[in-house]
């Protein structure tokens, strides 16, 4: 049986915090700003343990940030009639600049298959420069 529309935003909204919540992704700080079927939006404050040297962020973090973000995209406006058994089955990762405090991950699912989902991603300090571009190809199956 097809879930209602309704029931498809109680389930977007569930994963809006669900994905904030995994172990990891919270031990970065990570919090939503955004969280819509167009754009998500993700924030992680600049911390010492996520740094190399108490002002640069750990490479590491920002591939996270890519990832969780990509893959957050994608479940914003995901079908969850098409599954819910996900996994991140490539991701790329363009450094371009330092961040100058908190990290903000903006991303947009470009295509959605059958199983397979596209994502776009960019990495901004909180003063909209540039720290990194990606890809996501994340894969949900029932």
């Amino acid at each position: 049986m097809a879930l209602t529309e309704t029931e498809q935003a109680t389930w977007r909204e569930r994963f809006s915090k669900l994905m904030v919540r995994t172990k990891f992704i919270a031990s970065l700080g990570t919090r939503v700003e955004l969280w819509s079927a167009d754009e998500v939006r993700l924030r992680v404050p600049l911390a010492d343990q996520l740094t190399n040297d108490g002002k640069e962020f750990h490479g590491g973090v920002i591939a996270a940030l890519v990832d969780t973000s990509g893959a957050s995209a994608v479940w914003a406006g995901h079908d969850f009639d098409k599954g819910l058994r996900a996994s991140t089955v490539s991701m790329t990762v363009n450094y371009c600049g330092r961040a100058q405090g908190d990290l903000i991950g903006i991303a947009r699912c470009v295509r959605r298959g059958k199983d397979l989902h596209f994502s776009e991603i960019r990495i901004e300090d909180e003063h909209g420069a540039l720290v990194a571009t990606g890809t996501l190809v994340y894969r949900i199956v029932l």
